[in-house]
């Protein structure tokens, strides 16, 4: 006699496996990592064929009552994928304030027909390079509209003869633009990166820091190394906290995003990246900007910096808790919110062999 399939050993032992795999992926992730992966799977996205970054953004017009606005949709009906993106016409403030007339003082935008579901704030730290500013006002203002997001453009300018540092400017954007608003999603944004890819949500990871930059052209869209970091990155206020925020002691360095990448692993997190057949970007060509000398030097090879400390020992000392600067200045214009410091100087190393000498 025939066992029933319900009986049969081979069947109750699939079962019991099938149940231990679902439990683990519920506690690891939750439901919504099961489904990330379908809903990531690479697209056959054709960037020979780009399409305007304002295309039928003039289709978002008021609503007649905000009262009854209904909650936008969850995904824009205006995407459509890669995007034209370039930089031989240098935008005027004039034209981009003309072509973006629901952004309100400060840089603030909240679509004008529906409720937004997700609040971003974009922080940009910058030292003299008011023209790679220029091109990322003009393209990512409607990028982030075409998402149907409530967001403000933040930009952290470094004051003074100081070398520039990166991390400890979003440091000081971060503890600012918080002071405005509850935001959900914190995104980490370099002065010149263009996204290709209207797509390319600028919303955070449920459970995970996300890095945003995962193909950027300078690295033949690729990652200079696993760990890389740098780019685009989004953190909700709590992964930022979780991790004390970002380095205060690296000076004209890439070498924080190492750091960075250590905290989130010591926090008990793990990177989660856009795909890179959305997360392209495309740097802004320097040689037609000549005169940003602030401007640091970055990518150059080899790709990954030495790093300068031992993160194990230091994160938790250094970052948000341990900040310090002074406000110069805080004023909204009609683009963005730009924010003035003084961060100070990087410390002065002693001659080599000074230590040495004063042992003996």
């Amino acid at each position: 006699m025939s066992l029933s399939r319900v009986e049969n050993p081979c069947f109750l032992l699939f079962l019991a496996v099938f149940q231990a795999i679902f439990i683990l992926i519920l506690y690891r992730g939750g439901a919504s990592s099961v489904f990330r992966g379908f809903l990531e799977a690479p697209q056959p996205w054709d960037y020979s064929k780009t399409q305007d970054v304002y295309t039928n953004l003039s289709l978002f017009t008021q609503a007649p009552n905000e009262e009854t606005m209904p909650y936008c949709t969850a995904q824009s009906p205006i995407f459509v994928g890669p995007l034209t993106i370039t930089f031989n016409a240098f935008p005027s403030e004039r034209m981009i304030i003309k072509k973006n007339p629901f952004v309100r003082f400060g840089g603030c935008y909240s679509p004008p027909h529906c409720l937004a579901r997700y609040k971003s704030a974009i922080i940009v730290p910058h030292k003299n390079q008011e023209k790679h500013l220029r091109h990322l006002l003009y393209y990512l203002h409607p990028f982030l509209q075409r998402q149907q997001l409530h967001y403000g453009i933040y930009l952290i300018h470094q004051a003074g003869n100081a070398t520039f540092n990166r991390a400890k400017l979003l440091n000081v954007g971060i503890r600012e633009a918080m002071k405005d608003e509850d935001w959900d999603c914190l995104l980490l944004h370099d002065v010149d990166l263009i996204p290709e890819n209207d797509y390319n949500l600028y919303v955070c990871d449920e459970y995970y820091p996300k890095h945003v930059a995962s193909a950027i052209d300078k690295f033949q869209y690729s990652l200079p190394y696993w760990s890389f970091f740098g780019g685009v990155s989004a953190l909700t206020p709590e992964h930022y906290m979780k991790i004390n925020g970002f380095p205060n002691t690296y000076w004209g360095s890439r070498g924080e995003d190492d750091d960075i990448a250590a905290r989130i692993q010591l926090a008990g997190m793990k990177i989660v990246r856009t795909p890179v057949h959305l997360g392209r970007y495309k740097m802004v060509d320097l040689e037609q900007h000549k005169g940003s000398e602030e401007y640091p030097i970055r990518y150059a090879p080899p790709f990954r910096p030495a790093p300068l400390h031992n993160t194990k020992k230091t994160w938790k000392d250094d970052g948000m808790n341990s900040v310090e600067f002074k406000l110069l200045s805080r004023k909204k214009h009609l683009l963005y919110t730009n924010i003035t410091v003084d961060i100070g100087n990087a410390p002065t190393l002693p001659p080599e062999g000074k230590n040495e000498e004063e042992r003996a």
